[in-house]
């Protein structure tokens, strides 16, 4: 095996160059990624920036064009059985078998990692316990809440106890309180010494969660560090508000555009505007009220703000994370336009 010498210090997961494409879409152009044990990495960016590309590579169901990668010191192509018998993995959709109840989901998988059977069932009723699933261990998962199916393929990804687990965006489409919830099991996970790789769109998610965050836009790494260093490069406060009337949306951000130190980014979804003001901080604020009065133009919930992660997207990537709406389309979180950061066309890349 090709398994690399070393101990302690070595990363968990070890990425080098990665790259992959699909026909003329370029999902990966060449990412490095280091996970040391023990730690969450937090791989944030929009639908298509290549996300779930890089997981699937690392999980072994997915071949790379180029570049390495390394699972527990195992090279995911030429050792994939061993990085299999390593890892855990939660995908975007729950991997559960809606029919059977959440004891026999579990017992299943615990079979399928060549358990006795009364070690899988004991492996399952652990779980059920863990996850808070043991008062529905008997009923069929197709009669649980989208909250418990999430927390039930959770359970199913540790049945083989491994010592790196993949989650891919695993709280999309929760509700607030299932969302805590599942923060709360993958902290006690990390608490326990399980090493977490998470994608996620959700930028709160990741500065609640991860050790470390990698920004990935249109399958390269734009930005790498902790939450606080990244905000750190956007630099300066925020004056942020909100403009009820739709309509004067525009007036608002022209009435202030001078004042930032870039463009005024207005959502006419929410009615949020929000400006980098740098070091100005209440000088600033003064001049954006002023301002604002001068054109008429009447807000609601005016404050000055530290940069959040939504902020450093915006200003690394010139567009919010985005979603998909039922249609197909693309559309910002938060209102920003898409940039053209090097005077090319956008390609929208796999997930």
């Amino acid at each position: 095996m090709s398994q690399v010498n070393g101990v302690g210090g070595r990363p968990a997961i070890l990425v080098e160059g990665l790259t992959k494409s699909f026909g003329e879409v370029h999902a990966l152009r060449g990412i490095d990624l280091s996970v040391p044990r023990g730690t969450v990495l937090g791989v944030l960016g929009p639908n298509g920036a290549g996300k779930t590309t890089a997981v699937r590579i690392l999980t072994t169901l997915l071949l790379p064009d180029g570049g390495r990668a390394l699972v527990e010191s195992y090279d995911v192509v030429r050792d994939a059985a061993a990085v299999r018998r390593s890892i855990g993995l939660a995908g975007q959709s729950a991997a559960i078998q809606e029919e059977l109840t959440g004891q026999e989901n579990l017992e299943i998988i615990g079979r399928l990692y060549h358990l006795s059977w009364p070690h899988a069932r004991s492996r399952a009723t652990e779980l059920l316990g863990q996850f808070g699933l043991s008062d529905a261990a008997d009923r069929a998962a197709k009669t649980y809440s989208g909250g418990m199916q999430r927390r039930l393929d959770l359970a199913a990804s540790l049945v083989g106890r491994p010592q790196v687990l993949f989650l891919d965006e695993p709280t999309t489409g929760l509700d607030p309180r299932s969302r805590l919830g599942m923060w709360d099991i993958i902290r006690s996970l990390v608490a326990d010494g399980t090493t977490l790789l998470l994608t996620t769109q959700y930028l709160d998610e990741a500065d609640e969660l991860a050790d470390e965050i990698v920004v990935i836009d249109h399958g390269l790494v734009i930005a790498a560090g902790t939450a606080e260093e990244l905000k750190g490069r956007v630099g300066g406060d925020v004056v942020e508000f909100t403009v009820p009337d739709r309509n004067r949306l525009e007036d608002a951000a022209a009435a202030i555009a001078r004042i930032g130190e870039s463009e005024p980014l207005a959502d006419p979804g929410n009615g949020v505007v929000s400006l980098r003001v740098g070091s100005r901080g209440s000088d600033a604020l003064v001049e954006v009220v002023r301002s604002l009065d001068a054109a008429g133009v009447a807000t609601r919930g005016l404050t000055l703000r530290r940069p959040s992660l939504d902020d450093v997207f915006l200003a690394l990537t010139g567009h919010a994370t985005e979603e998909e709406d039922p249609g197909g389309r693309r559309r910002g979180r938060r209102g920003a336009r898409p940039r053209n950061r090097q005077g090319t066309d956008m390609e929208r890349t796999a997930s």
